[in-house]
């Protein structure tokens, strides 16, 4: 059941970077959230390295990725957001060839409030965000007491999974209010 369309709900939205100045991508990522209609930004996670993750699984030759997390209050329908986010990676040339492919911008919803959704366009909680630790290792430096509707809590899933992300720090204006 998707929340009133009235009622503020909490969301989690994972972003990353493997093409351009990812920094500096990320950053302007989480000002462009944070000026979303009906949406007010919790937090900004530090940012973390990861590997590129492709259809067949980590691909070395790819480049790394940078990775945070943005929380939120968000008041409006999930699909709506979706829309925003996509317009934001649109707006940072990311362009979609192929599957997990190497991008300058991607932003997932990882969590809506307590909602379970499955459809053509959206998926929530994210299908996968429990098993990547690129998402699990800054939403837990951003809140400790995390969870997946679900799947359980993110220390307890972060500790469970294969962790190769390593803490980058912050890039200005990313720790904290964008």
């Amino acid at each position: 059941m998707t929340p009133a369309p009235d009622a503020p709900v909490s969301v989690v939205l994972a972003l990353g970077s493997n093409l351009g100045d990812r920094a500096a991508i990320l950053v302007d990522a989480a000002r462009a959230i944070a000026d979303l209609e009906r949406l007010e930004v919790a937090g900004v996670s530090p940012v973390f390295e990861s590997a590129a993750v492709k259809p067949d699984g980590v691909d070395p030759a790819a480049p790394p990725y940078l990775n945070a997390v943005v929380t939120a209050r968000y008041t409006g329908d999930p699909h709506e957001l979706l829309d925003a986010i996509n317009a934001i990676e649109d707006a940072h040339g990311r362009v979609r060839t192929e599957r997990w492919g190497d991008r300058t911008l991607d932003i997932d919803i990882i969590v809506f409030g307590e909602l379970e959704l499955s459809d053509d366009r959206l998926t929530i909680p994210h299908p996968r965000a429990w098993q990547r630790d690129f998402v699990l290792a800054p939403w837990l430096a951003l809140d400790p007491d995390a969870a997946i509707p679900g799947r359980g809590r993110v220390d307890e899933l972060l500790a469970a999974a294969a962790s190769s992300v390593r803490r980058q720090g912050s890039a200005p204006g990313l720790d904290g209010r964008p």
